[in-house]
């Protein structure tokens, strides 16, 4: 009975223990950053800059097709340049220890540039160039820059975690900073209602004003643990990247991380064009209203919220290495659901399905690289990791736009194409971790 009573006190514990996380204002402020720059990523990425370049350039099934392709095209440039600087970030963040402060310039560059996209959205510029809007490229532009400088500070962002708590701690810590992230979804597209007469570049201004108001948490209250001035070794640029060849050379060491990466970079191939092309997939395939995908958008973002808290425990229990399993399987059945789908409601049991994917790799993988990284590492290896994401957000985005560009007289079954081309990128990321499974 004693040890019972015990059992029953020790879960209690554990229990209260959770809670705590959940309370405590470091963290609470972490995961309001992830509420701000999901707003940033919805309305922007996914919503409102397709939405706008659909509007202004997708006049009729052919244009539809272009305006995919310059969506597609527009995201591999901005992960391109993340590419060449991700792994800078990681071996900075090792030498220094400066997260938060970095944070706050990327962040505001990126408020910046979004507050622009704006600007010129509303410009009725008579110049065109080949026969598109001076304005519109002017537009695609600021998204890009803005692009860049937000996913730049998720490196950062994603390093704060190991500060926040022990590491048994990070599948809660990662689920939670996830599922108030979703929530900033659902709170940006209160913007729709300022555009549901069809202007859609009035969405970009209030979006770069609510990431301003909710990153301000993290700016004023999280602080740095900076290396001290004399431990640091002096940064340059070259000197970053041959720190990283180093890593590379030592990769036997680190077999199973880089394992991992090679993975995840084709599974975040599907993930991150699926994110840039959901809503102009729906228009020109399925024939979604600009309503309808709001409501669907709505419906995946909770589907996300309850992936992302339940793969927190999923995590916890069966560990992060089987969890990004159950999850690149969820994407497949989703994927291959949208591709072949005819009518609308099959859409929306894709969405709902790849919400919670969505919700729940974040969770998975953010505490995996924590569980497999050296703590003297944390940094470049989240570098790294970042430079897997966007080497493959290059490929998949053009994959996409090069299919539905040679392909644009078919029409909708481009875009059906181009959607099954993320089917076997995710079955190939499947099948590597999966055997990467068997040795670990």
């Amino acid at each position: 009975m004693k040890e019972e009573a015990e059992s029953i006190e020790a879960k209690q514990r554990k229990r209260s223990s959770s809670w705590a996380i959940y309370a405590s204002l470091p963290i609470i402020s972490w995961a309001l950053y992830d509420f701000a720059n999901t707003i940033f990523s919805s309305n922007i990425n996914t919503v409102f800059f397709p939405f706008y370049m659909d509007e202004v350039l997708g006049t009729n099934e052919e244009k539809q097709q272009l305006a995919s392709t310059f969506i597609s095209y527009a995201n591999a440039v901005a992960s391109l340049l993340l590419v060449i600087f991700s792994p800078l970030f990681g071996v900075w963040i090792d030498q220094t220890g400066y997260k938060k402060k970095v944070i706050v310039w990327f962040a505001s560059t990126s408020i910046f540039f979004t507050f622009m996209m704006g600007i010129f959205g509303e410009m009725n510029l008579q110049s065109t160039i080949g026969g598109v809007p001076l304005s519109l490229f002017i537009v695609v532009i600021c998204f890009v820059i803005a692009k860049f400088f937000y996913n730049s500070s998720l490196v950062f962002y994603d390093a704060m975690m190991p500060d926040l708590g022990k590491s048994e701690d990070m599948p809660l810590i990662s689920g939670f900073g996830v599922a108030v992230g979703y929530l900033g979804t659902i709170f940006g597209l209160l913007v729709y209602l300022l555009v549901n007469d069809g202007n859609y570049a009035r969405a970009f201004i209030p979006t770069a004003i609510l990431y301003l108001l909710f990153s301000l948490p993290l700016f004023f209250i999280n602080r740095d643990q900076p290396i001290p001035k004399e431990n640091r070794k002096k940064v340059r640029f070259l000197t970053g990247y041959k720190e990283i060849i180093q890593t590379f050379k030592e990769m036997r060491q680190h077999r199973t991380i880089f394992k991992f990466m090679i993975a995840y970079f084709f599974i975040n191939d599907a993930l991150a064009t699926t994110i840039a092309m959901m809503a102009v997939y729906a228009a020109a395939v399925l024939a979604f209203t600009s309503g309808q995908f709001i409501l669907l958008y709505l419906v995946s973002t909770v589907a996300a919220i309850i992936g992302s808290f339940a793969f927190g425990y999923i995590t916890k229990k069966s560990g992060a290495n089987r969890a990004v399993t159950y999850v690149a399987l969820l994407m497949v059945i989703a994927l291959v659901i949208a591709a072949a789908a005819t009518e609308q409601w099959m859409f929306w049991i894709a969405g709902s399905l790849f919400g919670i994917s969505l919700g729940a790799i974040w969770v998975t993988s953010r505490t995996y690289i924590i569980e497999l990284s050296p703590k003297e590492k944390q940094g470049q290896f989240f570098g790294l990791f970042a430079f897997s994401g966007k080497v493959s957000s290059i490929i998949g985005p053009a994959i996409y736009g090069s299919i539905t560009f040679m392909l644009r007289s078919q029409g909708a079954v481009a875009s059906r194409i181009a959607l099954l081309s993320l089917v076997v990128m995710t079955l190939i990321g499947l099948i590597i971790h999966m055997k990467k499974l068997k040795t670990v």
